[in-house]
């Protein structure tokens, strides 16, 4: 398995541009990474990198290698893929990415039971509120909320989410209740906004009686992690627009009330990426009716 190993190495070095960062993401020190990218170039009679203190580029040579590496590492992936299917006794590491209101709340109270179904696979969870590449990030699925970039990717859907604008009470006696989104707009109310690198949605989009409209709120409060959010709301700093599921024991302990009632947000879509090569493999396949199965009956259990 060793050449397998190297050409596996050299697929991620080119991925992620960085032994480092391969090494970091296959759990093996830049020692042994090094040597396998080494090792791979000796078989081959050339060089698939040019480096330098600072860079590493691949050269002419490594770009051509590059294709027929991925091409191969798939072929043998679904192969393996083929045979746990028939033996019925999936294994290996499964790559998953999530949001982190979902990853904390949905997804990772589950993992424990899934892990106990099935003693030979193990997850490793990455959560974050940025979008995510399945390929350069070396990914099986990522869950998400929301409309994908990628429209190559395979989607699973798993429930429209229903939303909330909220805040706290303390917000509202000092600040007043906005009845819609005009309201939010023409008070200045301080609106919390999840914001990230590459993030596309700046404004709300809210129902109104012509139908969804976007409301360009403001605020002076912005995060990428959306839990900052709901304790800056809890706070009484401002108002969050949330997924029901994230904030339902706030809204039913009366720490967070909904506000812009004649406005409710639009209900966002919440999915499952794939490849298409992914769909093939057991443990995804697994792990994607597990966990839908879950979400669906927690989502709807708070939505109620």
């Amino acid at each position: 398995m060793s050449y397998l190993d190297n050409i596996r190495t050299f697929v991620r070095v080119y991925d992620l541009g960085s032994m480092s960062a391969a090494g970091r993401d296959m759990r093996i020190s830049p020692a042994v990474t090094s040597a396998r990218i080494s090792q791979l170039e000796d078989h081959l009679g050339v060089r698939l990198f040019q480096r330098t203190t600072r860079n590493l580029t691949p050269t002419e040579q490594g770009r051509a290698f590059y294709p027929g590496a991925v091409a191969v590492l798939d072929a043998v992936d679904e192969a393996e893929a083929q045979v746990t299917h028939l033996t019925e006794a999936p294994r290996g590491s499964l790559f998953v990415a999530a949001p982190l209101g979902v990853g904390r709340r949905l997804l990772a109270p589950h993992v424990p039971d899934f892990l106990a179904k099935y003693p030979e696979i193990d997850v490793r969870l990455r959560l974050t509120d940025r979008s995510v590449d399945l390929t350069t990030e070396g990914l099986d699925l990522a869950f998400f909320i929301g409309q994908p970039e990628d429209s190559t990717l395979r989607i699973r859907k798993i429930a429209d989410c229903q939303r909330v604008s909220c805040a706290a009470p303390e917000y509202v006696n000092r600040c007043g209740m906005p009845e819609s989104g005009t309201d939010l707009i023409s008070g200045k109310h301080e609106c919390l906004n999840l914001r990230f690198p590459g993030a596309s949605e700046f404004q709300w989009m809210l129902e109104t009686p012509d139908g969804p409209k976007r409301f360009a709120v403001s605020g002076r409060y912005e995060c990428d992690d959306g839990d900052v959010l709901t304790d800056w709301a809890l706070s009484g700093q401002g108002i969050a627009m949330k997924p029901v599921f994230e904030v339902s024991e706030h809204l039913k302990a009366g720490r967070l009330i909904p506000v812009a009632v004649q406005t409710p947000p639009v209900p966002v879509q919440m999915a499952c990426l794939y490849t298409h090569r992914r769909h093939q493999d057991p443990k995804a396949r697994l792990f994607m009716d597990f966990m839908i199965d879950r979400i669906s009956k927690v989502v709807r259990s708070v939505e109620t």
